[in-house]
Protein backbone atom coordinates (compact mmCIF):
# COMPACT_ATOMS: atom_id res chain seq x y z
CA UNK A 1 0.00 0.00 0.00
CA UNK A 2 1.21 3.49 -0.86
CA UNK A 3 1.84 5.97 1.87
CA UNK A 4 -0.99 8.60 1.66
CA UNK A 5 1.25 11.31 3.14
CA UNK A 6 3.94 10.65 0.54
CA UNK A 7 1.31 10.68 -2.25
CA UNK A 8 0.00 14.02 -0.96
CA UNK A 9 3.50 15.51 -0.94
CA UNK A 10 4.14 14.26 -4.47
CA UNK A 11 0.83 15.70 -5.69
CA UNK A 12 1.54 19.04 -3.99
CA UNK A 13 5.04 19.18 -5.49
CA UNK A 14 3.67 18.32 -8.94
CA UNK A 15 1.15 21.18 -8.59
CA UNK A 16 3.97 23.58 -7.58
CA UNK A 17 6.05 22.51 -10.58
CA UNK A 18 3.05 22.88 -12.91
CA UNK A 19 2.51 26.44 -11.64
CA UNK A 20 6.21 27.21 -12.02
CA UNK A 21 6.19 25.79 -15.55
CA UNK A 22 3.21 28.01 -16.45
CA UNK A 23 4.90 31.06 -14.97
CA UNK A 24 8.19 30.35 -16.78
CA UNK A 25 6.36 29.71 -20.08
CA UNK A 26 4.56 33.05 -19.69
CA UNK A 27 7.82 34.86 -18.86
CA UNK A 28 9.57 33.20 -21.82
CA UNK A 29 6.77 34.34 -24.14
CA UNK A 30 7.08 37.90 -22.79
CA UNK A 31 10.87 37.83 -23.28
CA UNK A 32 10.44 36.65 -26.88
CA UNK A 33 7.89 39.40 -27.60
CA UNK A 34 10.16 42.06 -26.10
CA UNK A 35 13.17 40.72 -28.03
CA UNK A 36 11.15 40.93 -31.26
CA UNK A 37 10.12 44.50 -30.40
CA UNK A 38 13.75 45.43 -29.77
CA UNK A 39 14.77 43.99 -33.13
CA UNK A 40 12.11 46.12 -34.84
CA UNK A 41 13.19 49.21 -32.87
CA UNK A 42 16.80 48.56 -33.86
CA UNK A 43 15.88 48.39 -37.56
CA UNK A 44 13.82 51.58 -37.29
CA UNK A 45 16.69 53.37 -35.53
CA UNK A 46 19.12 52.29 -38.26
CA UNK A 47 16.78 53.58 -40.98
CA UNK A 48 16.16 56.88 -39.21
CA UNK A 49 19.89 57.35 -38.62
CA UNK A 50 20.59 56.73 -42.30
CA UNK A 51 17.88 59.20 -43.31
CA UNK A 52 19.18 61.85 -40.92
CA UNK A 53 22.72 61.38 -42.19
CA UNK A 54 21.46 61.84 -45.74
CA UNK A 55 19.47 64.93 -44.79
CA UNK A 56 22.45 66.46 -42.96
CA UNK A 57 24.67 65.87 -45.96
CA UNK A 58 22.15 67.50 -48.29
CA UNK A 59 21.57 70.39 -45.86
CA UNK A 60 25.20 71.46 -45.91
CA UNK A 61 25.40 75.22 -46.21
CA UNK A 62 25.81 76.52 -49.70
CA UNK A 63 27.47 79.83 -50.50
CA UNK A 64 24.90 82.53 -51.08
CA UNK A 65 24.81 85.56 -53.26
CA UNK A 66 23.76 89.07 -52.42
CA UNK A 67 23.63 91.66 -55.16
CA UNK A 68 25.37 89.26 -57.54
CA UNK A 69 28.35 88.81 -55.21
CA UNK A 70 29.21 85.66 -53.29
CA UNK A 71 28.87 86.01 -49.55
CA UNK A 72 30.39 83.71 -46.99
CA UNK A 73 27.78 81.94 -44.93
CA UNK A 74 28.52 80.65 -41.47
CA UNK A 75 29.00 76.90 -41.89
CA UNK A 76 27.56 74.35 -39.52
CA UNK A 77 30.13 72.95 -37.15
CA UNK A 78 31.19 69.48 -38.25
CA UNK A 79 34.24 67.35 -37.72
CA UNK A 80 35.63 68.67 -41.00
CA UNK A 81 34.66 72.32 -40.43
CA UNK A 82 37.44 74.39 -38.91
CA UNK A 83 37.26 77.80 -37.29
CA UNK A 84 39.43 79.14 -40.11
CA UNK A 85 36.38 78.71 -42.38
CA UNK A 86 34.57 81.41 -40.41
CA UNK A 87 34.88 85.10 -41.25
CA UNK A 88 37.45 86.93 -39.09
CA UNK A 89 34.88 88.74 -36.93
CA UNK A 90 33.23 85.40 -36.05
CA UNK A 91 36.66 83.96 -35.23
CA UNK A 92 37.28 86.89 -32.84
CA UNK A 93 33.89 86.30 -31.20
CA UNK A 94 34.69 82.61 -30.70
CA UNK A 95 38.09 83.50 -29.26
CA UNK A 96 36.51 86.01 -26.84
CA UNK A 97 34.01 83.42 -25.58
CA UNK A 98 36.75 80.81 -25.28
CA UNK A 99 39.04 83.16 -23.30
CA UNK A 100 36.33 83.98 -20.77
CA UNK A 101 36.51 82.29 -17.39
CA UNK A 102 32.96 80.99 -17.86
CA UNK A 103 29.73 81.71 -19.71
CA UNK A 104 29.51 85.32 -20.93
CA UNK A 105 26.84 87.83 -21.90
CA UNK A 106 26.91 89.53 -25.31
CA UNK A 107 28.00 92.76 -23.59
CA UNK A 108 31.15 91.07 -22.20
CA UNK A 109 32.03 89.67 -25.63
CA UNK A 110 31.49 93.13 -27.12
CA UNK A 111 33.95 94.65 -24.67
CA UNK A 112 36.61 92.15 -25.74
CA UNK A 113 36.06 92.49 -29.50
CA UNK A 114 35.81 96.27 -29.42
CA UNK A 115 32.09 96.94 -29.83
CA UNK A 116 30.66 100.06 -28.18
CA UNK A 117 28.45 98.21 -25.66
CA UNK A 118 26.82 101.42 -24.42
CA UNK A 119 24.94 101.72 -27.72
CA UNK A 120 22.25 99.06 -28.03
CA UNK A 121 22.15 99.40 -31.83
CA UNK A 122 25.80 98.29 -31.95
CA UNK A 123 25.35 95.47 -29.44
CA UNK A 124 22.40 93.81 -31.20
CA UNK A 125 24.35 92.82 -34.36
CA UNK A 126 26.92 91.17 -32.10
CA UNK A 127 24.16 89.31 -30.26
CA UNK A 128 22.82 88.21 -33.65
CA UNK A 129 26.23 86.82 -34.58
CA UNK A 130 26.45 84.99 -31.27
CA UNK A 131 23.04 83.43 -31.88
CA UNK A 132 24.06 82.48 -35.42
CA UNK A 133 27.11 80.71 -33.99
CA UNK A 134 24.78 78.90 -31.57
CA UNK A 135 22.45 77.88 -34.41
CA UNK A 136 25.38 76.51 -36.40
CA UNK A 137 26.75 74.53 -33.46
CA UNK A 138 29.86 76.61 -32.72
CA UNK A 139 28.61 77.97 -29.39
CA UNK A 140 26.02 77.05 -26.79
CA UNK A 141 23.47 79.42 -25.28
CA UNK A 142 22.42 78.85 -21.71
CA UNK A 143 18.87 79.46 -20.47
CA UNK A 144 20.00 82.66 -18.71
CA UNK A 145 21.16 84.12 -22.07
CA UNK A 146 24.88 83.66 -21.55
CA UNK A 147 27.08 82.05 -24.18
CA UNK A 148 29.72 79.37 -23.79
CA UNK A 149 31.82 77.18 -26.03
CA UNK A 150 30.78 73.70 -27.08
CA UNK A 151 32.85 70.79 -25.86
Amino acid sequence: MLDPELLERITARRAELDELEELLAKQLAEVRVERDELAVAERVLERVSEQLAGERASAAPMPGQVGGQAVMLIPHRTSSAEEAMLPPDYQRILAAVRQAAGPVMAREVGEVVGVDVTVKAKLEPLRSKLVRLVDRGWLRKQPDGRFTTRL
